[in-house]
């Protein structure tokens, strides 16, 4: 059993290495700040990831630079159309032993990895998507009455352009539901852009060091788990999320008008989830309201679905969940 000085000490060896992870990331990544952060948060909480961004922002880039950073073992998969389940989970092949006689082979696919990138994921079809339901949930392939444990740590990190939407199919709201954060990639500004430029426009990329491993990243997330997480601060969460419902007794009145159905409990996960690696950050020992806000936007945003008239009147999901938060006083969570 951890003291509060073991605790302590812990932490401040995560901010130690959170930093470390973030500056080296940023040798080959120039901008995106909070982006980092939030991407790194949700590995530390082993959720999975959501980018969206039209294309040529790096966001794969981003993925593969993470997994080395990691030491983690990559695996990728490019949607298509016409990619089937087969394509990621794997499966069986007739092959010959040593002795002629043919057996069955499992062969793995790409998901028997640390790190998943599934690229431009609303170009696959909802069959497709639905296959990676069980790998996100469950960490396991299930294959000819055989369950496979995936490696870990496991995290999948999918990327979707909100643009290009011809030969695209909308993400189902169950496999959206296990993403931990939804992440929006801006577009740089222009010194960004500039910089961008300096550092890709000729033959040499940044050397980029392990910083962790496996081991050392799955001892770093128990850690911060440990992290207290007070009564009124629970309530206050679930106050939020409740408010995100159209019957909900907090729910604002746009909530009622173009609000189809609010975020799930998986939210209310990813909120504490998200809301302990900030307040590590923040040098404390217990969760605050603010960690709790800093989190609920990239937590819910794709949480929160929208009606036939949100979605005819083209309402901005991000904006309605920010007036949900600041609707929800902290006071009254006490």
């Amino acid at each position: 059993m951890s003291t509060p000085n073991d605790l302590e000490n812990d932490l401040k060896r995560f901010q130690a290495t959170f930093a470390e992870m973030k500056a080296e990331i940023q040798k080959a990544i120039v901008g995106y700040d909070d982006l980092l952060v939030d991407t790194l948060s949700a590995v530390f909480s082993r959720g999975h990831i959501l980018l969206e961004g039209v294309p040529g922002l790096g966001k794969t880039f981003l993925v593969q630079t993470l997994s080395k950073v990691m030491g983690l073992n990559p695996g990728r998969v490019q949607c298509t159309p016409d990619l089937m389940p087969a394509d990621i989970l794997g499966t069986h092949i007739v092959n010959e032993n040593e002795e002629g006689r043919r057996v069955m082979h499992f062969e793995r696919g790409p998901v028997f990895a640390n790190l998943i990138l599934v690229d431009e994921i609303n170009r696959a079809t909802p069959k497709t998507q639905a296959a990676l339901l069980e790998v996100m949930q469950e960490g396991a392939v299930t294959a000819g009455g055989e369950t496979m444990k995936l490696p870990q740590p496991f995290f999948v990190m999918a990327t979707q352009n909100p643009m290009e939407m011809e030969g695209t199919y909308p993400l189902p709201e169950a496999q959206a539901d296990r993403f931990l954060f939804k992440l929006k990639v801006p577009f740089p500004d222009q010194a960004t852009l500039v910089e961008i430029s300096k550092r890709t426009s000729g033959f040499e990329t940044a050397e980029l060091n392990q910083i962790v491993g496996g081991d050392e990243l799955i001892e770093f997330q128990k850690i911060v788990a440990q992290i207290p997480v007070a009564d009124h601060v629970t309530e206050y969460a679930a106050r939020l999320i409740l408010a995100t419902h159209p019957e909900g007794s907090d729910a604002l009145g746009e909530v009622g008008t173009y609000v189809s159905y609010g975020a799930s409990p998986r939210g209310m996960q990813a909120l504490i989830r998200g809301a302990r690696i900030h307040c590590a950050l923040d040098d404390r020992t217990a969760v605050s309201i603010e960690d709790i806000k800093r989190v609920a936007l990239p937590a819910l945003r794709h949480r929160v679905i929208l009606n036939f008239q949100g979605e005819a009147e083209s309402r901005d999901i991000d904006s309605l969940v920010t007036s949900v938060i600041e609707s929800i006083p902290a006071a009254a969570a006490v």
